[in-house]
């Protein structure tokens, strides 16, 4: 992989995972990592109790690692409630999430929040669902812009009836909330999906580099690391790189072996932040 001097953080929900949660932050930080991400620790919590994330912040903290990323409460993500932003029955979760994710973000420098969109659901129309999307993604930005940060919107792929496939999908959603008032929403490029969607990755690069916010990677097909599939991560992150892009690249990605294993592609002195 060629250096492209892009920052590169590791994201400890899907790398560390040989380590219980509170420990992955510290082997992130001892496998070279200045900067993290995490999806919402707890997939069945909107609200946890003090004392987990009193135990999550210190971890963390503690670490020495910086969280950059954080995604908003999301139910199952495997399952039907996946983004539960945009579901109904599940809206208020999500916004009782807000406050704990946010004050979580002010407590550690969080600069970015993911908002998962939701499956669509057989109780509501499509139309209905947008509605309300559009509604609580406004009041993700309002939350998150009192700590200074983004609002992230991707697309998914896998076999749900998740909405949001293409690069054109979620970048219509960030402009629809940027018409709304909402400046901070921002688009999360996430390579491996959208090459998992049959959507082209180097055009989305082309076509949306003033809307992208964070980029995450994973090799296509089998979201393994780079050098595992096809996808040319490394002509993308030129592309990525030559946009002017400053922001981080998360590694988003399932080791096929051991997550230090799975780091041999990446020299150890470009984990760092300055790198």
């Amino acid at each position: 992989m060629s250096d492209h001097g892009l920052r590169y953080l590791a994201n400890c929900s899907m790398l560390f995972t040989e380590l219980p949660l509170l420990q992955r932050p510290g082997a992130a930080k001892a496998a070279g990592f200045d900067a993290i991400e995490f999806w919402w620790p707890w997939p069945d919590q909107p609200v946890p109790g003090d004392p987990e994330v009193d135990a999550f912040v210190t971890a963390v903290a503690d670490s020495g690692a910086q969280l950059v990323g954080l995604n908003f409460f999301a139910g199952e993500l495997t399952g039907p409630d996946c983004g539960v932003l945009s579901i109904p029955a599940r809206s208020q979760q999500f916004l009782d999430n807000l406050d704990v994710a946010v004050g979580i973000g002010e407590r550690l420098g969080v600069s970015a929040f993911n908002a998962l969109y939701g499956n669509r659901v057989e109780d509501s129309t499509p139309e209905e669902q947008d509605a309300l999307g559009r509604e609580n993604l406004a009041q993700a930005a309002k939350a998150a812009g009192r700590v200074g940060a983004t609002v992230l919107v991707e697309p998914v792929s896998g076999p749900k009836p998740y909405p949001l496939r293409t690069a054109a999908d979620a970048v219509a959603v960030v402009d629809a909330a940027r018409a709304d008032g909402s400046a901070n929403v921002g688009f999360l490029l996430d390579l491996f999906h959208l090459a998992n969607n049959g959507d082209d990755p180097a055009a989305a690069i082309t076509a949306y580099a003033d809307r992208v916010a964070h980029v995450q990677i994973a090799d296509w097909p089998g979201r393994g690391e780079p050098g595992t599939g096809t996808l040319d991560l490394d002509g993308l992150l030129t592309s990525v790189a030559d946009t002017g892009y400053a922001g981080w690249v998360g590694l988003e990605y399932k080791p096929t072996t051991t997550t230090d294993d799975s780091l041999a592609w990446l020299p150890r002195d470009r984990r760092g932040s300055q790198s």
